[in-house]
């Protein structure tokens, strides 16, 4: 059996799921302090989209053709109704910042009691929820948008793969029988914008019968949707806040056209073929990744997305508004239950679009959410790489010597397919080709894993 023990991770980062008994006691206690006057919408026959057995559920949606357009309900957790200003548990969730994600298990943002109970988007639960109402154009363009507090109710709970085989069968839930089409309408648009998807293979540590393996997570047509989705109420809080003159922005600047003009050149010199009147976007996504040219390609395409940031802002705009990766402005509002500035941010776009003031707590905190996020998402990298980086090392520790079939990507990486693993290859690699390489490290310890080419 392949047994990790990701408690090292967590002790090393300094990771607790342990809350302050004064902060679990005000989420075991929690309440909709927003209650009174908040519409009633439990007759949206609301879904959910999760991976299998979730339970911090935040959104919950409803699409519907409406004329020769759609609209759409996106119901977001109101975190903030149950978190009271300067309590114990909003000064924990601040130095938290975000819900971090390990192999074995989470550590949780909010305690569990609210974000798995009295928050969460639960099926034939009523909750308390930012709804969204967005309507689009039959080109996806957004006509409207707006975001009030209402009560909801999702109607079922539903994950990845059984939206994926639904939508293969022609059987989709009818709550959402207009995703696909809303999101792929929504996916061109982004990309006439010169919106960017990386599609590289993404690794994680999976428990099976005889102990953990590591896999290429799986990505469905759904998956897509789905984001598009959170995408376009991300672009829409973002116009909302930008026009109301206060918020929070999440950006990452243009790449610079020299990155540009490498990618070209490195994809001219692996031999694909890239028309001058095709943009970054429709060229990355017409790349078939699972071609050793085409996933070098792609993963030569990290270096346009470069500088990602947050931008508070309470007056004049930011200087550098734009999300380069989704050809928009854009601003974090989906995830309330597992990162902290999505409920600041929420409440923003609440009170612009009610016409209130924006509350105190919330907007005197924008530049300190800025700086949180920062810090916790450089953490949350460093623990997931890390919790990746061991897996690699106690799976393959009693194969070094071996030899693997593997595609050599940007940097003398390279992509093992089975078991899923990137790691450092020396001997200088051809980019964008099929190669054998012999394992030459393996240590759990110091959770190296290297490769030696030729083999």
């Amino acid at each position: 059996m392949t047994d990790v023990d990701f408690q090292a991770v967590r002790s090393e980062f300094e990771l607790t799921e342990a809350f302050g008994a004064e902060a679990q006691a005000e989420a075991d206690r929690a309440v909709d302090r927003c209650a009174e006057g908040r519409a009633d919408r439990t007759d949206i026959p609301l879904v959910t989209i999760d991976p299998p057995g979730s339970m911090d559920l935040d959104q919950a949606m409803h699409l519907a053709r409406e004329g020769d357009g759609y609209l759409v309900h996106y119901a977001i957790a109101d975190v903030a109704a149950l978190v009271t200003p300067g309590g114990q548990l909003d000064t924990e969730t601040r130095r938290r910042g975000q819900t971090v994600y390990l192999p074995d298990g989470s550590v949780p943002l909010h305690p569990r009691s609210l974000s798995e109970g009295a928050g969460s988007l639960l099926p034939d639960q009523r909750r308390p929820a930012a709804l969204w109402q967005i309507r689009l154009d039959a080109d996806g363009e957004v006509t409207s948008a707006r975001v009030d507090r209402a009560f909801v109710r999702s109607t079922a709970r539903l994950d990845y793969a059984g939206v994926q085989a639904d939508a293969d069968a022609g059987r989709l839930h009818p709550s959402i029988a207009a995703l696909p089409d809303v999101g792929r309408l929504r996916a061109a648009w982004g990309r006439s914008r010169g919106a960017i998807d990386l599609r590289l293979p993404a690794q994680e540590a999976v428990r099976s019968d005889d102990g953990w393996r590591l896999r290429v997570e799986p990505r469905t047509q759904a998956d897509g949707w789905n984001a598009q989705i959170s995408l376009l109420t991300g672009m829409c809080a973002a116009h909302i806040m930008l026009d109301g003159g206060v918020g929070l922005l999440r950006t990452l600047p243009p790449a610079p056209d020299d990155a540009v003009a490498d990618l070209r050149r490195g994809a001219a010199a692996l031999g694909l073929e890239w028309p001058a009147t095709v943009g970054v976007g429709d060229f990355l996504d017409g790349l078939d990744v699972t071609t050793p040219h085409g996933l070098a390609a792609m993963a030569d395409a990290v270096t346009l997305l470069r500088g990602a940031g947050y931008a508070p802002f309470d007056g004049a705009a930011p200087e550098q508004p734009l999300h380069a990766g989704v050809g928009a402005p854009y601003a974090h509002v989906t995830a309330p239950l597992r990162r902290l500035a999505d409920r600041f941010s929420t409440e923003v776009c609440l009170a612009l679009c009610s016409g209130a003031k924006v509350p105190d707590w919330a907007r005197s905190a924008l530049s300190d959410m800025a700086e949180v996020m920062k810090a916790t998402d450089a953490l949350s990298g460093k623990v997931e790489r890390a919790c990746i980086d061991l897996t690699e090392a106690v799976v393959l520790a009693a194969r070094v010597g071996e030899t693997f079939d593997a595609v050599v990507m940007r940097g003398e990486q390279v992509f093992v397919e089975d078991p899923a693993v990137i790691a450092k290859c020396e001997g200088d690699p051809p980019e964008g080709q099929a190669v054998q390489v012999r394992l030459a490290t393996a240590d759990p310890d110091t959770r190296k894993v290297s490769f030696a080419y030729p083999a």
